[in-house]
């Protein structure tokens, strides 16, 4: 074969290799998708769910709550053990757990049959959610692709936390509560062979054993973490609260002293070392922190202050969705015009104005305000998370990138957890002081009514006359109160972020051989084999010897490579280190 025809064809497989990535990039978004469905479909069925298996108080919370227990524990230790064992292997394993646990979960007859399948569930979620992030890094190694990958990926678990409650709406009214989780199966059942046979499979270097005793010490201290959080956001500081969080800090410090020892380490802690990567997991943690408890807050505020039902206060929320795709799928634009540090930056301060706007919301319904306020909010956090994962992700070594993806979920979860015990404590000590002195209140009375709004209304019905109708009016303006200093609260711990940002590059860095590859982004089909391709497969002028291959690949001589295994196989990229170069 001469050189010219041998360089053809080699441009013709490299173009379908690009083809093919985004294939895999839909693959991977179907898989999120399903998590993130997971994470609040249950929401709306918890009421069927009681009034069937009649469970009791404890017995509900960890109904609602093994799932992101487990989940956010187990992160750490399957991504890196995605890094060891394979990606693509770990992946397709949370498939198979995902589908069983799901079908267990519809089918239980009793509320401690349904927590052990939530807890599965959890674990199928660990197993999928890094190994989304990590393969979407290897599949696109250049960053400029990456970026609107990211976008698409980010826009697609926006959909799915907002899909979950209305799905979970539209099931329990033709069916039963199970079919919440039925309706996984199905999807499973495609996601498994068509995984199998599209998604490449990648692995890190493999060198040294696998620390079985730091992933497990990881996954404890989490767990007691996350635990103790979520009872501290609950509003319970007695020994189960402090205990947990107790035993969770000192297992989560024997783990890192642990990595630090260790030749081969679970995760290379040296990454926190990067300003990009530490900066970038700080600013997820502080975008969670500012605003999840805020969700919370908000649908009491719609449903109990302005009397909208559930599937109204659901659309109220639409927009904010809607605004977080848009985010998502401009992402990769905006990061290219103003570099990581202007983005996230401009995030938080967008966030921060919405918040602040939204402080003009009183006892009276004003939808403008709320759809105004609403987009604002959905466009500013996903421009903030979008342009943090991107730089974390783009920072962290390819024999890394698991446990990079783990520490972001990690880091997200925990955010969240931390941001609804914080927001809801100063959501209590603002509203609470306005029910103590209510005119005709008994004193007994006006302290139940000080534990939450729902309550307040609940003792006002029991009271009656003028003094309950004084009492639900005092409660509504003090939880309006409470909510006008939550959101203050909220703004200032963003714009705390604003400034935590100023950390990040400046520019979006690309290594000079990174190109974007194939016919997605426009390139030459010469160009574009030249990037798609390294080491013996890269495209050649004829009459020319193959270029060096990359690091850590051994150069054949071969006269005709394997062009039939050129798409599902995945080039060998040098790190990033940016060069300086503005794209």
């Amino acid at each position: 074969m001469s050189g010219t025809t041998t360089a053809a064809a080699l441009r013709r497989r490299a173009a379908g290799a690009g083809a093919n990535r985004w294939v895999v990039l839909v693959v991977l978004c179907v898989s999120l998708l399903l998590v993130a469905v997971d994470a609040t479909v249950l929401h709306v069925a918890v009421p069927a769910v009681t009034e069937d298996l009649k469970p009791g108080a404890v017995e509900l919370l960890w109904i609602v709550d093994a799932y992101p227990l487990v989940c956010a524990s187990l992160l750490i230790l399957f991504g890196t053990l995605g890094d060891r064992v394979g990606r693509r292997r770990v992946l397709l394993l949370g498939y198979t757990l995902f589908g069983v646990a799901s079908a267990m979960a519809a089918f239980a007859d009793d509320a401690h049959l349904l927590i052990v399948a939530r807890a599965l569930l959890g674990v199928g979620g660990a197993m999928i959610m890094p190994a989304t992030l990590s393969i979407l890094r290897q599949v696109f190694p250049d960053r400029r692709e990456r970026a609107l990958a990211i976008g698409v990926w980010s826009a697609v678990a926006a959909v799915g936390a907002a899909v979950g409650p209305l799905l979970g709406g539209f099931l329990l009214e033709h069916f039963w509560w199970g079919s919440v989780f039925l309706v996984n199966i199905p999807l499973m059942l495609v996601s498994l062979p068509v995984g199998r046979i599209l998604l490449p499979e990648s692995k890190g270097d493999g060198e040294g054993p696998w620390d079985v005793v730091g992933a497990l010490t990881a996954a404890a201290g989490l767990f007691a973490v996350v635990l103790g959080v979520k009872r501290l956001g609950a509003g319970e500081l007695g020994a189960a609260t402090l205990l947990p969080l107790a035993a969770g800090a000192v297992l989560l410090v024997l783990f890192v002293r642990r990595q630090r020892r260790r030749t081969h380490p679970l995760l290379d802690l040296r990454m926190f070392s990067r300003p990009a990567f530490s900066t970038s997991v700080g600013c997820i943690v502080l975008a969670m922190l500012a605003l999840v408890g805020l969700e919370l807050i908000a649908a009491q505020y719609l449903q109990l202050v302005l009397g909208l039902s559930p599937l109204e206060t659901g659309l109220r929320l639409v927009p904010l969705t809607f605004a977080a795709m848009a985010a998502g799928l401009a992402g990769a634009r905006m990061l290219r015009r103003f570099g990581p540090r202007r983005m996230v930056s401009l995030g938080f301060c967008l966030t921060a104005g919405a918040v602040v706007l939204l402080t003009a919301m009183g006892g009276e319904d004003n939808a403008p305000l709320l759809l105004g306020g609403f987009v604002l909010l959905g466009f500013g956090l996903e421009t903030t998370l979008f342009g943090a994962y991107e730089s974390m992700l783009s920072e962290a070594p390819q024999d890394q990138v698991g446990g990079a993806a783990a520490i972001g979920e990690t880091s997200y979860q925990l955010g969240a957890g931390i941001g609804i015990a914080l927001l809801g404590s100063v959501m209590n000590a603002a509203y609470a002081p306005g029910l103590s002195q209510v005119p005709g209140v008994p004193a007994s009375a006006s302290a139940a009514a000080a534990h939450s709004l729902g309550e307040a209304y609940e003792v006002a019905a029991r009271l009656g006359g003028p003094a309950g109708e004084a009492l639900r009016l005092a409660a509504r303006h003090s939880f309006v109160h409470g909510l006008h200093v939550t959101l203050l609260v909220s703004a200032g711990l963003l714009l705390a972020g604003a400034a935590m940002a100023l950390r990040l590059p400046r520019l979006m860095h690309c290594d000079p051989e990174e190109t974007p590859s194939g016919p997605a982004s426009g390139a030459s089909p010469a160009r574009a084999g030249s990037t798609a391709l390294s080491g013996p497969e890269s495209a050649t002028s004829p009459g020319q010897a193959p270029s060096a291959p990359a690091s850590g690949t051994t150069a054949e001589a071969s006269p005709a490579p394997d062009l039939g295994d050129i798409p599902n196989r995945m080039p060998a990229q040098r790190e990033s280190r940016g060069s300086g170069v503005k794209v």
